[in-house]
């Protein structure tokens, strides 16, 4: 074909420069900011901190430029400030003075937890092993799981060590059992009765109740769940409060010996973007101290710029364009999340009054709709985010939540279903758990329609156990005793 011009008219959405800034700027969660602004301040010289006593100021003394340009960056919030004194004598000043060095004192925040594989490292090192053992005793570390475990093998331990450490199955286990007594004691255990069992060889042997309570943790631990007191009664040969004692022995206990190690993942350090508190019977939404960065123009370089021309007075335009930009995001970062959250809390009162149970669906749809925003916008406001309440430091999506219809004509927000669950596992009987249908036939009884699948669901969020898995020993039996030897018609969990 023969190329020829054609003229068309189209349209589309541009973003520019400045919109590009201000969204990137508003998904930005409180730390991440603050790392963006010390960069900022460090790559352009028109920005600077503001401190007091500093040159640094948010006036333009640009040519040609009035003071309404832009560079001018009053606080949004200068006439609402948080005073923990103000709600003297309630719940919400104790939460305030429980978490108000949050955001002053940062030197006093925790430091990273010693992990598990470290802290037995460390016992490894200084204990009497050959430089044989030392090796591994270190492989043995490396392979095992948060919980403290050895899921693998050591027959297959020992073939993946292969040719860089020569060591038999045989050599690994008198290793593996010196490593279970390091603290915390059960570490290293294959399985839930090795841990319990090493934990009860380190008990003093007068403790009451330890040699059963090996016994069973030896022999019987899988079927204890289901045969209880009476069966432990047939199969040891000891009386009720014998087999009592035992059974309490064990449950104190640690099945998990290395889930409190751990370095602190990754966000555990949050910094709260707003104060949510109540005064007078209202509640009250202002910003936090550190959520809006103080920093401002450099006026150094802006009288240097009326006096340089050129290259330089170019290079230093550039500059102060882009600082009155990001000081435009910032102040719209402001006033978006302070609006945001101002509608939260309307709409979401009962949850900070009575708790999850009063949560009331709610969607991001309806948030923009009330602003006038976009929903994308309500989504990035949020994003990362977090409110400071009397009832702790929460997310602000925390806030929101689905909603099932109910018979009555309204509707129950899945994290009030959820906190009820919660509340009804907490409440059943430790011999008879209620099973996934019967807690949706008790939702339904209670006006909210829940499917027997939903409620699997949200157990599964809440990482509650199914009902065979939460059987636990009572002071009487779950199931008539059996004779010792004979194979149960179920097993429980441990």
């Amino acid at each position: 074909m023969k190329p020829r011009l054609t003229a068309s008219i189209q349209q589309q959405l541009v973003l520019t420069p400045q919109v590009r800034l201000a969204i990137r700027v508003l998904q930005l969660s409180g730390i991440e900011l603050e790392a963006e602004m010390t960069e900022a301040v460090a790559s352009n010289p028109l920005l600077d901190w503001i401190e007091d006593g500093s040159e640094a100021g948010t006036e333009d003394t640009d040519p040609g430029k009035d003071n309404d340009s832009g560079d001018a960056t009053p606080d949004p919030v200068a006439d609402l400030q948080y005073d923990p004194e103000m709600e003297a004598g309630s719940w919400a000043e104790h939460a305030s003075r429980s978490h108000g060095s949050d955001f002053a004192d940062e030197a006093s925040q925790p430091a990273v937890e010693e992990s598990l594989h470290d802290h037995l490292l460390m016992q490894l090192h200084l204990g009497h092993f050959s430089p044989l053992e030392t090796r591994i005793g270190a492989a043995l570390i490396a392979s095992l799981d948060d919980d403290g475990y050895l899921r693998d093998s050591l027959e297959s331990l020992s073939e993946s060590l292969r040719p860089e450490l020569e060591a038999s199955p045989e050599q690994m286990l008198l290793v593996l059992h010196r490593i279970q007594c390091f603290d915390p004691v059960g570490v290293g255990a294959r399985s839930v009765s090795e841990c319990l069992q090493a934990q009860l060889r380190a008990l003093p042997d007068d403790t009451p109740g330890r040699a059963l309570a090996l016994a069973i943790a030896t022999n019987h631990l899988e079927r204890l769940p289901k045969a209880g007191v009476a069966g432990l009664q047939a199969w040891l040969g000891c009386s009720a409060i014998q087999a009592q004692a035992a059974v309490n022995l064990l449950q104190s206990l640690d099945p998990h010996p290395g889930s409190r190690f751990g370095a602190l993942p990754s966000g555990s350090y949050v910094r709260p973007d707003c104060i949510i508190w109540r005064h007078q019977g209202l509640w009250q939404v202002a910003l936090a101290p550190d959520a809006r960065p103080k920093i401002g123009l450099q006026r150094d370089y802006q009288r240097l710029l009326q006096q340089t021309k050129g290259s330089d007075a170019e290079y230093l335009r550039g500059h102060l364009q882009e600082a009155r930009w990001l000081l435009k995001a910032l102040e719209s970062r402001a006033n978006t999340l302070l609006r945001v959250v101002r509608r939260l809390v309307r709409e979401q009162a009962g949850f900070l009054e009575f708790g999850p149970q009063a949560l009331r669906p709610l969607t991001l749809r309806e948030i923009a709709a009330e602003l006038e925003m976009h929903e994308s916008t309500v989504s990035r406001a949020v994003a990362g985010k977090y409110a400071h309440t009397p009832r702790g430091t929460l997310p602000l999506r925390a806030f929101f939540a689905s909603g099932i219809g109910t018979e009555s004509g309204g509707s129950a927000s899945s994290t009030a279903i959820q906190d009820r669950i919660r509340k009804l596992v907490s409440n059943e009987d430790p011999c008879k758990p209620l099973s996934d249908a019967k807690l949706a036939d008790t939702l339904k009884n209670e006006g909210v329609p829940v499917a027997r699948r939903t409620v699997a669901k949200y157990r599964e969020a809440l990482q509650i156990p199914a009902s065979h898995e939460r059987v636990r020993v009572g002071t009487a039996s779950a199931a008539a005793p059996q004779p010792p030897g004979s194979r149960p018609t179920a097993e429980g969990g441990s």
